[in-house]
């Protein structure tokens, strides 16, 4: 186990309903249900819309639930299902499944007022269920992925981790999604500015400023990219290939 080092300045943050660490937290006894409820408020997030369901493959699949429930005995596959398992039984989340047409067609949802009425309307066919739940498309199995992460991204982009840069690349893994990392490396060997204070600035900026589509509010992309260069130029003083006198 590493040592935790902090929450950094400008971080993301994940509400959570009042009962979750209340009346929540005193009942679950069962770490796998405990850990994956709070996940799936952290997956909820990241969907848009007023229905925000979450495949069962996003669970089985999630880098944080696979690691963090790797060493209780069961496998994890089994860890997470028996998680989902009490937190649909607890009715912290609710479940669909569309059996009949697709059995792999299996949604999860938080017990929400919009998420109750959704699951109504579509059990009583007034709302059509692929309208309002996102297609299901191939999850990779977590093993497949473990090229993408933080680490191996650096190393294969930009060099050699130092034990203080490792520090700082978990905490980035800790806070923004994969996608965000993987398309804020791509930027930077883009612009052959192979260097983690610029990499950083990109994901500070889209954290505070929005990231949709690469755009990012009033600013277009050129904006966001010169804004990029500009905030790790105010950071490090000057580009490696730049002379600190010019």
């Amino acid at each position: 186990m590493t040592d935790f080092a902090g929450f950094p300045q400008n971080v993301r943050v994940t509400s959570v309903p009042d009962p979750v660490l209340g009346v929540l937290l005193q009942e679950i006894t069962d770490l796998s249900e405990l850990k994956v409820t709070l996940r799936g408020f952290w997956l909820t997030k990241q969907k848009k819309g007023t229905v925000r369901p979450i495949h069962i493959n996003e669970f089985l699949n999630d880098k944080v639930l696979v690691q963090g429930l790797n060493n209780y005995g069961d496998s994890t596959e089994e860890s997470i299902r028996k998680g989902l398992f009490l937190a649909t039984n607890r009715n912290t989340f609710l479940e669909y499944k569309e059996e009949a047409k697709n059995p792999s067609k299996v949604y999860y949802l938080i017990n929400t007022p919009a998420h109750r009425k959704a699951l109504i309307a579509i059990n009583s066919n007034e709302m059509d269920v692929d309208k309002v739940f996102v297609e299901s498309v191939e999850y990779p199995h977590p093993k497949a992925s473990e090229d993408y992460n933080i680490f191996s991204l650096y190393e294969n982009n930009i060099g050699t981790i130092s034990p203080m840069l490792a520090e700082q690349l978990r905490d980035a893994e800790n806070i923004y999604s994969s996608q965000w990392l993987k398309e804020a490396f791509d930027i930077a060997v883009k612009h052959n500015v192979r260097n983690w204070a610029y990499i950083s600035a990109i994901l500070k900026r889209w954290s505070n400023e929005g990231r949709d589509s690469g755009k990012s509010g009033r600013y277009s992309e050129k904006d966001n990219r010169t804004s990029h260069i500009e905030e790790y130029r105010q950071i490090r003083g000057h580009f490696p290939w730049e002379s600190r006198n010019s």
